[in-house]
């Protein structure tokens, strides 16, 4: 089997650049390890940036998106009982995000790749990459209980963080910038309308919380649990209770109660890979760099790395010039290391660290205070919050 480029990983970033591919002519084939119902239905981010957004209605994928995703133009900050709310268009010259899961974008994409794209394999393994630095790499990979070769002019890795193409690029030319957080967040999907209609991000003394939103009929919500927490060891009563208390507020507000579906632990972690190219191997997403989930930035990293490498070649397409793919890694680096720096950021501004001094606890709210009293501060959160341009 043979393609211009070969992408591995059908998550959003894989299944996104298919479609940018496809849109502009050049042909490809997606590798997924996992069955379709799998892809489809796995949990992940659920905020969209303005300019990710803007690229799936460019690319004919934001219909449903448009239809059915809910438009935020600001979040509320919770602390010390105070409400305070951000206005994202207000303070960046009209921007906002959309909530619309992960879930759903794939659905979107997938659906659109079978009707008009180039080939797309469920439960194909990639086993290796190989002639990264030839002008011929190769992906081996298991397909339907065989092994075959699918041979490319480049190759994408999207298959995330444990997939094979970051073992591709030789140790001796790699840097791993990395910070494990002493804290994870329990997270539930409840049958329950959210308790507001923009996401709220609590401070409080007991630990962080997170209140979001998967439908009108839908509530995400999270709580800041210990490293290592199993999500069992939460009853759904004191799930509730324990929301409360960090939600809490001065005025009336109340925070309603539902049905517990789903129930997980997710770790935190910020780590970045460099490079992400190496000879005709290029990374995008997890297979490059992780942020812990308080910024809302994984899915919209993604996403400006595969716009970055289609635009990239587009332009070799139409120019002849390799200057934007050999620029690659450069590019997309600038952008990842501003989405890391907010997201230690918003992380350190709203978590309580284990063990903290109250000279610590005092900053936060210092902080806090900032975002609330200085446009200034307030405006930079709602810059990042709704996004990095896409260059």
């Amino acid at each position: 089997m043979r393609t211009t480029v070969g992408i591995i990983g059908a998550g959003p970033a894989g299944l996104l650049l298919a479609r940018l591919l496809h849109n502009a002519g050049i042909d490809s084939v997606v590798l997924e390890s996992r069955d379709r119902a799998y892809v489809e239905h796995r949990q992940r981010a659920g905020i969209l940036e303005q300019g990710t957004v803007d690229v799936l209605r460019a690319a004919g994928a934001g219909g449903r998106m448009d239809r059915e995703g809910l438009r935020h133009d600001g979040i509320e900050l919770r602390f010390a009982k105070r409400r305070h709310r951000v206005d994202f268009p207000g303070l960046t010259g009209g921007r906002s995000v959309m909530v619309y899961a992960q879930t759903e974008v794939c659905k979107d994409l997938i659906a659109l790749q079978l009707k008009e794209g180039g080939p797309l394999l469920f439960e194909a393994e990639a086993l290796a990459v190989e002639g990264a630095d030839s002008d011929s790499p190769r992906v081996r990979f298991r397909h339907e209980g065989r092994e075959d070769v699918l041979e490319c002019d480049y190759v994408v890795g999207c298959d995330g963080f444990w997939g094979v193409a970051r073992g591709a690029i030789p140790e001796e030319l790699t840097q791993v910038f990395e910070r494990t957080y002493p804290f994870g967040w329990l997270g539930i999907l409840a049958d329950v309308p959210p308790s507001h209609d923009e996401l709220v991000y609590a401070h409080h003394d007991r630990g962080f919380a997170l209140l979001s939103m998967r439908s009108p009929q839908v509530s995400r919500l999270y709580l800041q649990v210990p490293e290592g927490t199993d999500a069992e060891e939460w009853s759904d009563e004191a799930i509730w209770d324990e929301l409360e208390r960090r939600f809490e507020t001065a005025d009336d507000w109340k925070l309603e109660r539902g049905p517990i579906t789903q129930k997980s632990v997710t770790p935190m972690r910020s780590y970045v890979h460099e490079p992400m190219r190496h000879g005709r191997l290029f990374l995008a997403g997890d297979a490059a760099h992780i942020v812990p989930p308080t910024g809302a930035k994984g899915l919209n990293l993604a996403v400006g790395d595969v716009v970055t490498f289609a635009r990239a070649l587009v332009h070799l397409k139409e120019t002849g010039s390799a200057e934007r793919l050999d620029a690659y890694s450069e590019t997309c680096l600038r952008r990842v290391w501003q989405a890391e720096r907010f997201s230690y950021a918003m992380t350190t501004l709203l978590h309580r660290t284990p063990g903290a001094t109250p000279f610590e606890d005092r900053i936060q709210l210092a902080r806090l205070d900032r975002i609330t009293a200085a446009r200034s501060a307030e405006q930079d959160l709602a810059e990042c919050y709704t996004g990095f341009p896409l260059e």
